[in-house]
């Protein structure tokens, strides 16, 4: 996750603002949460998933858990669910069967905050990364191959990160290459381009250089992204462009869809 200085910029229209670095953060949060209710069993959480949360800001690359996970890298699942840094009770509109909404609270554990300082080193973040990946493979030679999904608002700050990126999809498990997804967080409106097959609808040459960056998606995760409406090829890459709120839950989703948990 880019925990750069621009991540304070805001994002959302309308009276309701948040930092980029606020909504960001809210959606990993709500994820951590999602996996671990995926993954209960009646003898608790399983850990289906091992999980790291890399910050990248100034003078940064390391862990983003805070609190009794503060400065872990890989965690398995279980010890996240049991870990949060604290539990906050926030509002959220429900159905009143009616028709209607009505204001209800609702437990939300946190397991990191938005962070916001300095540039964005990229290519370092993809490195530590790299590093994780490297370990992860050598353990589990025959697991589902590890995936990284990049959350960023601006360009690398330390040097052009594709010699990076490509290192990091080099590796591989006997179920197939690590993937790497990266996700462009944008707070000036416009319809996001989500999950293409091509760089034509992309606006620049670093929208080009994300996307190139982007494993294609594993055919499961096409399918239930097309299920959610998304219009998919056998070249589908895991990239979104000039991403909204919806957008970057939408990719959070697809990105962490496993086959199948038993």
């Amino acid at each position: 996750m880019d925990q750069s200085a621009s991540m304070s910029d805001p994002m959302g229209t309308g009276e309701v603002t948040q930092q980029r670095a606020e909504v960001v953060s809210d959606a990993i949060n709500r994820l951590l949460t999602e996996l671990s209710v995926k993954c209960a069993k009646e003898e608790g959480v399983r850990d289906y998933f091992h999980v790291a949360v890399i910050g990248y800001g100034h003078n940064h690359v390391g862990s983003a858990f805070q609190g009794a996970l503060a400065g872990r890298d890989l965690v398995p699942l279980s010890e996240v669910a049991n870990n949060p840094a604290r539990v906050e009770s926030r509002t959220k509109k429900v159905s009143d069967g009616a028709g209607g909404l009505v204001e209800t609270s609702v437990q939300f554990p946190v397991w990191m905050d938005p962070v916001t300082n300095g540039g964005t080193p990229m290519t370092r973040a993809l490195g530590h990364a790299n590093s994780l990946v490297v370990n992860w493979v050598e353990v589990h030679p025959s697991g589902f191959p590890p995936i990284v999904l990049n959350l960023t608002d601006g360009e690398s700050t330390d040097g052009d990160p594709t010699s990076a990126a490509i290192a990091l999809a080099s590796h591989a498990t006997a179920d197939g290459a690590v993937l790497l997804f990266n996700l462009h967080v944008s707070g000036s409106g416009g319809t996001p381009v989500t999950f293409p097959d091509s760089e034509e609808a992309l606006p620049d040459t670093y929208a080009r250089l994300l996307f190139q960056m982007s494993s294609v998606l594993p055919s499961h995760m096409r399918s239930y992204a097309a299920s959610q409406g998304h219009r998919v090829s056998e070249t589908t890459r895991g990239f979104v462009y000039n991403a909204d709120i919806t957008s970057i839950v939408e990719f959070l989703d697809i990105g962490t869809r496993a086959t199948e948990l038993r």
